[in-house]
């Protein structure tokens, strides 16, 4: 299963072509393709128009949707933002450290294009869909 990112599904509504949005494009339908319910809100907060909130949400909810919190998710999350600020490291988000701590509890890949989860690539074992 591939976890898409926030960052992804962003700037795939923003039309904005990168790496990641257009392997987006190309697997929808293709790939086993899931999506958070922490991510689901993050994306559609975003929205101005009440159009674009529409075909975004009509889209989003055809995706396999999963529940991404939980006592034990909580606190492996909280563990593992403690293991990288002692290895020097500062995750700017505390919901990715959420996101990432629920690929790797799920062996999941994500796909994103946010910074925050390269050390947790590097120190967690997160697995990512490399571009």
């Amino acid at each position: 299963m591939i976890l898409i990112d926030s960052s992804v599904w962003i700037d795939y509504f923003n039309g904005i072509h990168t790496p990641q949005t257009d392997w987006l494009d190309s697997s929808l339908g293709d790939m086993p393709i899931i999506i958070g319910d922490l991510i689901l809100t993050e994306v559609l907060q975003g929205f101005q128009s009440d159009k674009d909130f529409k075909i975004a949400k009509d889209l989003l909810l055809n995706i396999p949707l999963m529940s991404m919190g939980g006592r034990a998710l909580s606190l492996k999350s909280a563990m593992n933002y403690r293991y990288l600020r002692k290895n020097g490291i500062t995750v700017r988000k505390t919901i990715d450290v959420i996101i990432g701590t629920f690929c790797i509890q799920n062996l999941f890949s994500l796909l994103h294009c946010d910074r925050d989860f390269d050390p947790m690539v590097k120190y967690l074992g997160l697995e990512i869909i490399d571009i």
